[in-house]
């Protein structure tokens, strides 16, 4: 089996660990398997596309989500280290404004699965980082939407000890909007 699965204090969050083969020359991994990762979560899912970004440190991009067409993602970080954060923003669920969130490396390897429904976020820590990730839904620019990342009803505990200020946003993410609770 390529992939360890745990569960997180989300439902339905999940936290693999491929499993890695390392020697003296360096590693290998399969990434990603489509039978495998159906049968080790145990979930029917199709991934459509895949993005890819760098970021230097300190720069957070989030709390980003598409309103008709929410994403499930799978994330992973190839180059660098990240905090990455999922809120639940389904109104019925019984998680519904909780998050987690996870330090994902090149190093561990871990990658998260984060289904629609869920806001999605991360932090660069290291002095660069790459993240790609799947969807399950293509990207809709006049549906996608974002929860500022310092939301105090969240209350999402960002680890910026080392980040000198403020953490870098774009445009977009420093004009998002509060989570607004029922």
């Amino acid at each position: 089996m390529p992939y360890t699965v745990k569960s997180t204090d989300l439902e339905e969050v999940l936290l693999l660990q491929p499993r890695v083969f390392a020697d003296p020359r360096g590693f290998f991994f399969e990434s990603f398997n489509q039978r495998e990762f159906n049968s080790a979560t145990g979930l029917n899912v199709l991934f459509v596309q895949d993005n890819h970004s760098k970021s230097r440190h300190g720069v957070l991009r989030g709390l980003h989500f598409q309103k008709q067409h929410p994403q499930g993602k799978l994330i992973r970080v190839p180059q660098g280290r990240i905090f990455d954060v999922a809120v639940d923003i389904r109104p019925a669920s019984k998680q519904y404004g909780k998050w987690i969130g996870h330090m994902l490396d090149s190093e561990n390897h871990l990658q998260l699965w984060i289904p629609p429904g869920f806001a999605h976020g991360f932090v660069v820590i290291s002095e660069t980082a790459e993240v790609i990730y799947k969807t399950t839904d293509y990207w809709v620019a006049s549906d996608e939407d974002a929860i500022i990342w310092n939301d105090p009803d969240i209350g999402i505990d960002w680890p910026l000890s080392d980040i000198q200020g403020e953490p870098l946003l774009s445009v977009k993410d420093a004009a998002a909007r509060l989570f607004i609770q029922p």
